[in-house]
């Protein structure tokens, strides 16, 4: 496919972080875009204001002549089910029906293409990569997992030379891509539902490393059952963190590389799992030619991604934090990063599991990371593309958890379980719609301090 030859595109789940970078992608380059996804959200009103048309109701009527010429590129995300109206009059009508994976190998297959893999940390590390790059004044496209909080967009483009992408091993997508650069920087068990075992899992993984281009480059964490160039922390890997200090909430360090040293590196992130993202992505960024000295300061300078670690409220006795953290490695790495940063505060955490098949697959390790806080707040598991399954709720998950100050309540409670919170650190943990309720948990707990 000459993607050239394509005048208008259209997305079937277009709300989605992934989709909605491309859609951006396509509108910059002049195409015509619009798109349906369930539900307005800030994704869907960012891209409205760009000039996208997006509509929220399965309807073929609603879509405008534009997008039913023959011209038309349709892609669709893997989460819309075969009945979907839409996706059902494009596919009987012979259109160029394409998964987002597919057209995201398409723009980048040519580029000097930066991805990174893994079951945990993708999205941060694209980010502070993009961020690196863009410090360097290289020519890039970034599609961002996140909303980066440099860029205040999940999108970048100032050339198209290099690319950064997210590489992302649900459904397989990660296979689509043919990366000049690649990095895994974690390989732990999920998304069950769709690989059935942990060794096909793997095997996925092994399938993408052999991916990558003949002169290119694997980046691997150290102890993963990998051959690469290992990164790790205090490990003696190739790109190894040594000496850390803490100062003022950030990490100091020093930065050894297979060729020299770099002496009293800061980054501003908690977390020894995103001191190991920006490590990766340092690793990575030196591939492009950029001088260490120069990715190490600014490695200092890195803002954040939205929903990772974001801290809502900072203040001396009160401390308010939104994580996306949707498995238990996740959620054990924020309550290190609290107990780090945080020390001898009482810690709250609200989770919101993410899907039934995940919370069956992982119960006693959800309810082992989650027992570690001082009080858990449990949510009705959110369900995003699945059915229910018997037996598999958060009051099942509530009575494996070994810890007395814990308490399941509904999402429409939750304001008045935390607005008198004044003391300590409360997170809010979770990928479903969670992220939706942390403004107005930010807006009554500032109201309340």
């Amino acid at each position: 496919m000459n993607l050239k030859d394509i005048h208008s595109v259209y997305f079937i789940g277009i709300g989605g972080i992934g989709m909605s970078a491309l859609a951006r992608y396509f509108k910059f380059v002049g195409k015509e875009v619009a798109g349906y996804d369930r539900t307005p959200t800030p994704i869907t009103d960012g891209l409205m204001e760009k000039g996208i048309s997006v509509h929220f109701e399965d309807n073929v009527d609603l879509i405008s002549d534009t997008f039913k010429h023959p011209n038309t590129l349709v892609v669709y995300t893997p989460a819309v089910p075969s009945k979907h109206t839409e996706f059902q009059f494009y596919q009987s009508g012979g259109f160029n029906l394409k998964k987002r994976s597919e057209v995201l190998g398409i723009i980048t297959r040519d580029s000097f293409c930066l991805a990174v893999a893994g079951t945990h940390g993708k999205t941060t590390t694209t980010c502070i990569l993009a961020h690196l790059l863009k410090e360097c004044e290289l020519p890039m496209t970034a599609f961002l997992g996140g909303v980066s909080e440099d860029f205040d967009s999940n999108f970048v483009l100032d050339g198209t030379e290099y690319s950064v992408v997210e590489a992302d091993e649900f459904d397989r997508s990660f296979l689509r891509l043919t990366p000049t650069i690649a990095c895994i920087t974690s390989m732990d068990a999920d998304h069950l539902d769709i690989y059935g075992t942990k060794d096909e899992l793997d095997k996925s993984f092994r399938e993408f490393v052999n991916r990558i281009k003949p002169e290119g480059k694997l980046f691997v964490r150290k102890g993963l059952p990998l051959e690469g160039i290992t990164f790790g922390i205090e490990d003696g890997a190739d790109y190894c963190i040594e000496n850390i200090e803490i100062e003022h909430g950030a990490y100091i360090f020093d930065l050894v590389t297979p060729s020299e040293v770099i002496k009293n590196v800061k980054f501003n992130k908690p977390g020894r799992h995103n001191l190991l993202n920006g490590l990766a992505a340092f690793a990575m960024a030196v591939q492009t030619g950029c001088p260490p000295h120069r990715l190490a300061e600014a490695l200092a300078t890195f803002k954040g991604v939205q929903r990772r670690f974001s801290y809502q409220i900072k203040e001396k006795d009160f401390v308010f934090i939104d994580d996306y953290a949707h498995h238990p490695t996740e959620i054990s790495a924020v309550h290190q990063a609290i107990r780090e940063m945080h020390a001898g505060e009482k810690v709250t955490v609200i989770f919101q599991p993410h899907l039934f098949s995940r919370t069956r697959d992982f119960a006693d390790d959800f309810a082992a990371s989650l027992s570690d806080f001082d009080e858990i707040i449990l949510l009705d598991i959110y369900p995003a593309r699945e059915e229910p399954i018997e037996g598999v709720t958060s009051q099942w998950l509530l009575e494996k958890i070994e810890n007395p100050n814990k308490k399941l309540i509904s999402k429409s409670a939750l304001l008045e379980e935390v607005k008198n919170r004044k003391s300590g650190v409360l997170v809010a943990l979770g990928a479903g719609d969670i992220g939706m309720e942390v403004p107005k948990i930010k807006k009554e707990l500032s109201y309340a301090h």
